[in-house]
């Protein structure tokens, strides 16, 4: 039934989804559950200023791969670039550039070939903590990964935890990726 409302208005499918989330967006931040006490304008505490160091472990294969590929478009195999593949990520971060070092956290989410003429991905992940002084917090990253660069950077767009309210920057090279000038209130 909506496929023949969609065909029978001159509206597209996309802009009314966009129009959905807006006024749900809006209707959220009018009717939010979050307690006053926890919004910035309410003097919820200090901006604090971090930097973060890890590595980011990406595995595609063997008996445990960290990384699986969930879906793709019929054009995806004879892309040069994989456009429109979509991998699942629960990747671990360490403390040290070796698998075995101490597992700080994890990154969790999924990357998309979005990229017809380059190895370009979209990315987004949380970096969930489970040691050290920010277990049980996360911080949200959303960005264009540009692969074959040797510096890429993607932006802290979220947290929750010691991260609530953060934003900010990371950069990174394989196979490190570091979180530079987050912040958040806390």
């Amino acid at each position: 039934m909506a496929m023949n409302l969609f065909k029978s208005s001159s509206l597209s499918p996309l802009p009314l989804l966009l129009l959905t989330i807006f006024f749900a967006m809006t209707s959220a931040q009018k009717q939010s559950n979050v307690p006053q006490k926890f919004l910035p304008e309410n003097g919820f505490g200090k901006e604090k200023v971090g930097h973060l160091h890890f590595f980011f472990h990406d595995t595609l294969n063997g008996l445990n791969p960290t990384a699986i590929h969930v879906a793709e478009a019929t054009s995806t195999k004879t892309s040069k670039t994989g456009f429109g593949a979509i991998v699942m990520i629960d990747d671990p971060l360490t403390e040290g550039p070796m698998l075995s070092s101490m597992l700080l956290g994890r990154a969790q989410g999924f990357f998309a070939s979005a990229a017809l003429e380059e190895f370009g991905y979209l990315m987004t992940f949380n970096y969930v903590f489970v040691e050290g002084k920010y277990k049980g917090s996360a911080l949200s990253i959303l960005g264009r990964n540009p692969v074959l660069n040797e510096m890429r950077e993607m932006a802290v767009v979220g947290g929750s935890g010691a991260f609530r309210f953060a934003r900010g920057l990371c950069l990174g090279q394989d196979p490190l990726f570091q979180c530079h000038h987050w912040r958040c209130c806390n």
